[in-house]
């Protein structure tokens, strides 16, 4: 992040010549350049936001979502400020609203909204399922909880957009530990299944916590794991998913496998997770 320049800046105190400049940086916006070499990402677009306000905006939204730590946001995205003199920018969205003192915190110097309100935020302005993993990825990053953004929610009532807010928040769960396992978890709940619980400890023959399980269902001591691409293509990983397999299996626990490639197919999904909490006791006319 420190590697962007405000130009007028390094030219005035000397600390880049107007050939270096031209030839080393690209320009993100007026009077703001990166290293050409830099491989962007989202806190360094929330930066060059930042700077372009003249170190007077506040970042939220996606920008400052990304402050926060939050993994999974694209360079590509817009940067998002509030609280700015200037109009929007390419790739810059300036949002109106008010913002009460106790939603704004200081990340790495900078003016950003705190978690529970960039929660709120995204939750009014994405569309719903991406919001949900934005959000499910927030929490993750930060610790925050729902319910602090409910609150948050429960201030702005009439703002615009506070429906599709709560019917994500009705969806969101910050034990998601990528896109894929909200996405995942979404296809279960909306397969009609039982919420599922996610990041569910399991203990070892001392009872110290030695597994966790992506999702499940621990009263049917049914479980549901996404595979990523590097449990088919690192060796160790693969050899260390045989383990904990065998691990849990030894603990009565039935793990559902899925793949990027069985979540095209998400019927066949939910009818492998139903199948699974069938032979468990599970019946759909009970619940």
């Amino acid at each position: 992040m420190e590697q962007l320049v405000v130009a007028s800046e390094a030219l005035a105190s000397g600390a880049l010549t107007r050939q270096q400049l031209r030839m080393g940086y690209v320009q993100l916006h007026r009077d703001i350049y990166a290293p050409r070499e830099l491989g962007l990402t989202a806190r360094d677009r929330a930066l060059a936001a930042w700077l372009w306000s003249r170190r007077e905006a506040t970042l939220v939204g996606n920008s400052a979502a990304a402050m926060h730590g939050t993994k999974w946001i694209s360079a590509d995205e817009p940067a998002e400020l509030a609280r700015s003199r200037f109009t929007a920018a390419t790739g810059i969205i300036v949002r109106s609203g008010t913002i009460a003192g106790d939603e704004l915190c200081v990340r790495r110097g900078i003016p950003c909204t705190t978690a529970a309100r960039t929660a709120y935020d995204i939750g009014r302005f994405m569309l719903p399922d991406k919001s949900i993993a934005r959000i499910d990825a927030l929490l993750n990053a930060t610790g925050c909880l729902v319910g602090d953004v409910e609150e948050i929610a429960g201030r702005h009532s009439k703002a615009r957009g506070i429906r599709r807010l709560r019917a994500a928040l009705d969806l969101v769960d910050g034990g998601a530990e990528s896109p894929q396992e909200t996405r995942l978890r979404l296809i279960m709940v909306r397969g009609g299944l039982p919420r599922v619980a996610t990041q569910i400890p399991v203990a070892g023959d001392r009872g110290r916590i030695v597994r966790r399980i992506d999702m499940g269902w621990p009263e049917w001591m049914v479980g549901v794991e996404y595979d990523g691409e590097q449990h088919w293509t690192n060796s160790r990983a693969y050899e260390d998913d045989i383990d904990r397999l065998e691990f849990l299996a030894a603990k009565r626990w039935l793990i559902v496998r899925v793949s990027s490639r069985h979540m095209r197919t998400p019927n066949e999904v939910v009818r492998r997770a139903r199948d699974a909490l069938q032979s468990r006791g599970w019946s759909p006319r009970l619940h």
